[in-house]
């Protein structure tokens, strides 16, 4: 597809929601001249009122009007544009029909999903569509995935490059983080707990260490692989201090880049094993902090799923919608190192680091590079189509646009 082969490059799906607004915005600022941009949703009325509020870079952006439950609205625009970047969530409510106009019409895609069943759905019914219209159908392009599956890929990259074997023995901590939990992402996890409930068999795949992989069949016994272990820093890189809790979003995370692993043919290792964890500081005390937030963890999801205690976690955790101000926005950040263990012995590190609320403003910028990647990498993105991961799409494309953008991203052995 060339250039001019449709009427636009790029539509922000969702613009008038509170990431989408931040999308927007973004790539008002952003975005180089010619790009032709539209911003769509339900409504287009409040489509305008986010365009007058972008300056004039955006006043020319058509706006169209398409529901998430009106497959032909979605399939006119998947067939109008190169590239869509959707905000829409829960994914598994409001996802499916997008995701598969695109792999239909040959037109990339990516989204901010952090939900497991949605994205194995989606992985079944549009991977192969995808593959021969050569659409890139990309999900979690935000803090889900991107720090997580571009730190292993400069890690992969990097001792690649230095002849050091192959990952085994790798786990991403979480340094430090500041920001809040997004409505939406609350709101996902309602979801899953939801269609969990009702079926044991979705409830298992969710579980499942390997659950986003290509062929489970193919994948290597590497015995349990929790998402809920407590891990004291020196089993995880010598002179690491204090015990590390599970990281909220490591039951997405991992699955994300154990199907980069895979994709890539287990480039990364046939004995690559992965966790994430955060840090919880270094005193005497952090195995118990640690073991309070793997509780607190497990709290949520039963809660979650009880009606009593769901009742009262509904009426006090952020809803679809809302978010921080910008102020908090601004003061909010994140560190993310990972360390592996190579198949000769060599210890690697690679490291993630941003300004800005990770959840809101970080994550408004990896989408909008995620789309910018597509609509202006051209033959410096991998040769790949269907549905893929961060990492297998975007590459080395995305992770010099985010540096491009302020982003820290390296890797070193240590």
């Amino acid at each position: 597809m060339t250039d001019n082969a449709r009427e636009l490059d790029l539509v922000v799906y969702g613009a008038t929601g509170f990431v989408g607004k931040l999308l927007a915005d973004y790539l008002a600022q952003h975005t180089p001249d010619g790009v032709r941009i539209a911003l769509a949703g339900r409504t287009a009325a409040k489509l305008e009122a986010v365009r007058s509020a972008l300056g004039p870079r955006a006043a020319q952006w058509p706006v169209i009007v398409a529901n998430s439950d009106d497959a032909a609205s979605l399939a006119a625009l998947a067939g109008r544009t190169r590239v869509v970047a959707t905000t829409v969530g829960p994914y598994a409510k409001y996802g499916h029909a997008l995701a598969a106009a695109c792999a239909e019409a040959g037109t990339d895609y990516v989204d901010l999903t952090g939900e497991v069943l949605f994205a194995r759905e989606s992985i079944d019914a549009n991977h192969d569509r995808a593959r021969e219209t050569g659409a890139r159908i990309v999900h979690s392009c935000g803090f889900d995935s991107i720090p997580s599956d571009l730190g292993v890929h400069v890690l992969y990259e990097k001792v690649r490059e230095d002849g050091a074997g192959e990952l085994t023995d790798t786990t991403l901590v979480v340094t430090s983080v500041r920001g809040g939990v997004s409505g939406g992402t609350i709101d996902s996890l309602r979801t899953q707990v939801d269609v969990s409930k009702k079926n044991p068999a979705s409830r298992h795949l969710a579980a499942s260490p390997y659950s986003l992989s290509p062929d489970r069949s193919k994948e290597p016994d590497l015995g349990k692989q929790s998402d809920m272990s407590v891990v004291n820093g020196e089993d995880i890189a010598p002179g690491l201090k204090g015990w590390k809790a599970p990281f909220f979003m490591g039951p997405y995370n991992t699955r994300v880049v154990r199907r980069s692993n895979a994709l890539r043919d287990w480039a990364y290792g046939r004995e690559f094993k992965y966790r994430e964890v955060m840090n919880v500081g270094s005193s005497p005390i952090t195995p118990v902090i640690a073991g309070a937030v793997a509780a607190g963890l497990g709290g949520l999801i039963v809660g979650m799923a009880l009606p009593p205690t769901r009742y009262v976690l509904d009426r006090v955790l952020p809803s679809p919608g809302d978010g921080p101000s910008e102020e908090a926005q601004r003061k909010g950040h994140f560190t993310i190192d990972v360390y592996t263990t190579t198949t000769t012995g060599a210890r690697y590190t690679s490291r993630v680091k941003a300004k800005g609320d990770p959840g809101y403003s970080a994550t408004a910028v990896m989408l909008g590079e995620s789309a910018l990647s597509l609509v202006l990498g051209g033959d410096a993105l991998p040769d790949s189509a269907g549905v893929l991961t961060p990492a297998t799409a975007l590459g080395d494309v995305l992770v010099t646009r985010l540096r491009d953008a302020g982003f820290e991203i390296s890797a070193r052995k240590l």
